[in-house]
């Protein structure tokens, strides 16, 4: 049997989360994409802070309490721009600048899961949340700024259509 397959493996990531107006906004931002490829659900929008992929059900305990060390600041998020990805052909929103609290979150998170042994996605992070995917180009549409006041983060586990908040991680 193939690991991704397994019941006992679940595939986790840390993620910002909105809330319910957030994602009505990024839902709308959807709507000015319409035609131009297929929509991510509305309740599975999200930034991603660390893909882990493949975890054991029974290291989850660890990896929250790893989340749970963290003492990261709450800051707000501005997404402002609406880009298209070639390379992965994906619509995202995202921010022209990046909060320096929202760097050292990642960091920090990075920091608290190798020091609990986990490993992870290493690439850079470049904060987005993807739209629509199978896109093709177009001229990306104007939208207005969607100031997102981020006071947590969350543990995920995705899925092949849904994920599902595992659990929370106030920020300070």
């Amino acid at each position: 049997m193939e690991m991704e397959h397994r019941a006992d493996i679940l595939r986790i990531f840390f993620a910002l989360w909105p809330d319910s107006i957030v994602r009505r906004a990024l839902s709308s931002w959807q709507g000015k994409l319409e035609g131009m490829g297929r929509a991510m659900r509305p309740g599975n929008l999200h930034v991603t802070l660390v893909f882990l992929g493949n975890v054991e059900a029974s290291r989850l305990e660890a990896l929250q309490l790893a989340a749970s060390e963290i003492e990261a600041s709450r800051f707000d998020l501005c997404l402002d721009e609406v880009r298209y990805w070639q390379h992965n052909r994906i619509w995202h929103a995202a921010p022209r600048e990046v909060p320096e609290a929202l760097e050292d979150l990642v960091s920090e998170l990075q920091l608290g899961l190798e020091r609990h042994g986990f490993d992870f996605d290493r690439r850079e992070h470049k904060p987005h949340v993807t739209l629509l995917r199978n896109a093709r180009m177009s001229d990306a549409p104007a939208v207005d700024p969607l100031f997102w006041h981020v006071r947590d983060f969350a543990m995920v586990q995705g899925g092949m259509t849904d994920y599902r908040v595992l659990a929370r991680f106030p920020l300070v």
